[in-house]
């Protein structure tokens, strides 16, 4: 068994969170999410919200024939 462990991802729900707290502090999306990594996830590698498109890359290659010799696997797409 694999398991894709996604982190935080730029989904429809997260980015309206963004959108509103934006709205609400008065300061760019950019800016939102910067301060939501330096605060809530410091420890994240990528600094960003992952794409929905790059969590389901990642997925379809460990349904592929191409992953048939990977077993057991945990595949952070997230914090370190």
């Amino acid at each position: 068994m694999n398991s894709v462990l996604a982190g935080p991802t730029a989904s429809e729900g997260a980015s309206e969170f963004v959108d509103n707290m934006a709205t609400q502090q008065g300061i760019t999306k950019a800016e939102v999410e910067k301060q939501f990594f330096a605060s809530v996830r410091p420890t994240s590698l990528l600094k960003r919200f992952e794409t929905p498109e790059e969590v389901a890359a990642v997925v379809a290659f460990h349904a592929s024939t191409q992953a048939t010799a990977i077993n057991g696997s945990a595949v952070a797409l997230k914090e370190a």
